[in-house]
């Protein structure tokens, strides 16, 4: 199976929050749909093994911020690139909570979801959350960002390195996992973030 084929599925870009007890956390996610009206309710996919996933299963509130056109790599990388383990992500951020004294995002965000988890389903590498919209508030008038336009426009492109490096590995750059090899399989699957191939970095020989 070629998955580049499901890179053509349209999604957007969110930073998801969530707060359980103290503890309040967020990461990157690219996959929320609306799945109801009456009431309003939508679905978000998060991979088991992210912060934010143990979190929102503790508390049963998240916040979505949906990044705009005007959100940078910094953002992505501030929030997608580290973990909630290692770092406190909202140290020295005067962010804007909601009625769940969630914290979101109040820049480079077109509007905000807060929404209570009303069932949950594990998928293997991910969980499936399905939650209702308490409250949903509008923040700019910039064009919401898409996967595609991430991918195009925001990712940096990777640096070109001399041709008489080797490579010797390649590094996932969501949470530095190694695959020892020359070649990464275009399908290639990170075990332990779940992300794709093109999350990783190539290690040249020293």
């Amino acid at each position: 199976m070629d998955k580049k084929a499901l890179y053509n599925l349209s999604y957007g870009v969110f930073m998801l929050s969530t707060k359980a007890g103290e503890i309040a956390n967020g990461c990157i996610t690219n996959t929320c749909m609306q799945v109801a009206n009456s009431p309003t309710r939508v679905a978000i996919s998060v991979i088991n093994a992210n912060y934010t996933c143990e979190l929102i299963k503790q508390s049963g509130v998240f916040a979505l911020s949906m990044l705009d056109q005007t959100c940078t790599f910094e953002t992505i990388k501030h929030f997608g690139f580290q973990s909630g383990r290692d770092v406190n992500k909202f140290a020295d951020m005067n962010l804007p909570k909601d009625g769940n004294g969630v914290p979101y995002m109040g820049w480079q965000t077109c509007a905000v979801l807060n929404c209570k988890v009303v069932s949950s389903q594990d998928l293997g590498s991910h969980t499936l959350f399905i939650a209702e919209v308490e409250d949903a508030k509008v923040l700019s008038d910039q064009a919401p960002l898409t996967y595609a336009d991430y991918q195009s426009k925001v990712k940096p492109k990777p640096e070109k390195k001399a041709e008489d490096k080797k490579i010797v590995g390649w590094r996932c750059k969501i949470c530095k996992y190694v695959y020892e090899g020359s070649e990464l399989p275009a399908e290639f699957t990170c075990p332990l973030c779940g992300h794709g191939a093109d999350d990783f970095e190539p290690i040249y020989e020293d």
